[in-house]
């Protein structure tokens, strides 16, 4: 089965005014299907690869043959990061976290403000394009940037959080002003799929 881009879970205009309708047509649409396009393609060359999940062949990077390596943590990190994406936002979401998440947050970094300014400073950090986490690893919690679309799941990490600093994701609205996109995104989190990841990263 090839994969495939996951409707987007509401309204291209439910982010509104946080995140633009336009941005996510495109984003969405246009990105997203790159990324699937691009990932099908290699895969189609590596027939080993054809019966695994997305998430499986970039937990094992190192298996997939070199031919389609890059191939495949590009196109494949982009598939999957975004498929994440769009589920853990959503319209009338935001404000502090709730349940289990809520306890992480704080247990590990004192407060959702604290937490808050050290994620969206790896965001703003991170050179170029990338993304910003929230994973769980072996010793629990921690923040992490990566470059381009490198998933997490290939440095053994689970992503609970992520968000995406390419400027496709925010330049028509926000244009160079990064930290003012990072900082606006949190109006649009959706805390119960952020539970429902670190309940799934506790397996």
């Amino acid at each position: 089965m090839a994969f495939e881009v996951p409707p987007l879970p509401y309204p291209y205009e439910a982010l509104e005014p946080h995140i633009d309708a336009q941005t996510m047509h495109l984003h969405h649409d246009k990105h997203h299907q790159a990324y699937v396009d691009n990932f099908n393609a290699a895969v189609e060359k590596a027939p080993e690869l054809k019966n695994k999940s997305a998430e499986d062949i970039l937990r094992d990077l190192n298996s997939v043959p070199e031919a389609v390596r890059t191939a495949v943590r590009n196109h494949g990190g982009g598939h999957v990061n975004h498929s994440m994406f769009w589920k853990i936002m959503g319209p009338n979401a935001g404000g502090d976290p709730t349940g289990a998440i809520a306890d992480a947050i704080k247990s590990t970094f004192g407060d959702f403000n604290s937490f808050k300014e050290k994620f969206n400073d790896a965001g703003a950090k991170q050179f170029g394009s990338g993304w910003a986490w929230l994973v769980q690893g072996k010793s629990g919690l921690q923040i992490i940037s990566t470059p381009n679309q490198d998933s997490p799941l290939s440095q053994g990490l689970y992503p609970i959080i992520g968000n995406d600093v390419w400027e496709h994701a925010y330049y028509l609205k926000y244009q160079n002003r990064r930290a003012e996109y990072l900082k606006a995104w949190w109006n649009v989190v959706n805390w119960n799929e952020v539970n429902a990841r670190l309940q799934q990263a506790k397996k």
